[in-house]
């Protein structure tokens, strides 16, 4: 079975992390968050992948080429103008032949049993199987409605929770049937919430929703993409391990040391060439980028600092976000 991995989007609810690098490109445990998917998509076997680039190409195609170093055979699909989140699938549908196909966002946190998503569609006639999680607050994600047997029935988007029909979070990860093109509008864009979805619903074709209880985090936000990498480093979400030497649950990446006079309180993840002052506290989990630079007398909690950071000496970053100004993050950014 084939895979999509859609990869052209703006991320703007990131900036400014995005102003300068692709939201595929963001580090989760200092490794791009494509990294992660697609090793995801790999690992249950949807080794033939399609992306799709519009914002800063240039490095996300740079950063994969053929996709061999993970375990795929990676093409790819450029959109001069975006397309959406079904546009983009539509352009390269010959790429899927007449087989079912996998689709999924390249900026997904998550460790989702694909195989039995696969399982699951094949097991109905459906046309789509939507993957969907529950969750606890509906104004922040669009909901499917289902019925007992899976069939979908409607969606709200962002419902308040006293009135929402449902708790389950429209995860952006389907199993779709080639027939599902012929609901497609005549335009280029187009959109699978918006556009296809309800084609299908309006035409009573069966589609279904496959309940997942792995991690799932879409790192829509500041908050989220915070929540995700210490998510990450505690464990929550499997993911490849971090690279480094790791003791007592601190991972030091090549070129960086410790000094003795430090408080550390794992879990901690340390890059490459990173410079850690005197007088130090590190209350984790915490993520630190490679060469980034923590000034003496410095007390950190909870945070994700990215490549090349510095943090000035007696300086204090608690539950937040921070990166260098003018480097691949555009500018500072803290919570």
């Amino acid at each position: 079975m084939r895979a999509m991995v859609l990869a052209a989007g703006l991320g703007t609810r990131l900036r400014p992390l995005t102003y300068e690098i692709p939201k595929p490109l963001i580090p989760v445990i200092n490794r791009p968050i494509m990294d992660h998917i697609l090793e995801l998509v790999a690992r249950h076997g949807f080794t033939d992948v399609v992306a799709n680039l519009s914002y800063l190409p240039e490095q996300v195609r740079d950063r994969y080429g053929d996709g061999s170093e993970y375990g795929t055979t990676l093409e790819w699909s450029f959109e001069e103008e975006l397309l959406g989140t079904a546009g983009g699938v539509r352009k390269v549908r010959d790429f899927f032949g007449d087989e079912p196909f996998l689709v999924m966002a390249a900026d997904a946190l998550t460790d989702v049993d694909l195989t039995a998503l696969r399982d699951a569609h094949d097991r109905h006639d459906g046309i789509a199987t939507l993957a969907v999680k529950r969750i606890p607050d509906t104004r922040e994600y669009g909901v499917v409605i289902a019925g007992s047997e899976g069939r979908v029935q409607g969606f709200q988007e962002k419902p308040d929770p006293a009135e929402a029909l449902s708790d389950l979070a429209n995860c952006m990860i389907y199993i779709l049937r080639p027939e599902i093109f012929d609901y497609f509008p005549d335009r280029p864009f187009v959109d699978f919430a918006l556009d296809v979805f309800p084609a299908l619903l309006e035409s009573d074709v069966p589609f279904h929703v496959h309940e997942v209880d792995s991690y799932w985090n879409d790192v829509g936000s500041l908050d989220e993409y915070l929540q995700g990498n210490l998510d990450a480093l505690s464990g929550a979400v499997t993911l490849s391990p971090p690279r480094g030497e790791s003791r007592d649950g601190v991972t030091v990446g090549e070129g960086t040391s410790l000094p003795e006079d430090g408080e550390l309180w794992p879990p901690i993840l340390l890059g490459k060439g990173c410079e850690i002052g005197a007088d130090v506290r590190l209350d984790g989990p915490i993520v630190i980028g490679d060469r980034c630079r923590i000034g003496s007398g410095s007390r950190l909690k909870h945070a994700v600092l990215l490549a090349g950071t510095e943090i000035p000496d007696s300086s204090v970053l608690a539950f937040g976000i921070a990166a260098r100004h003018g480097g691949p993050a555009g500018r500072a950014a803290a919570g």
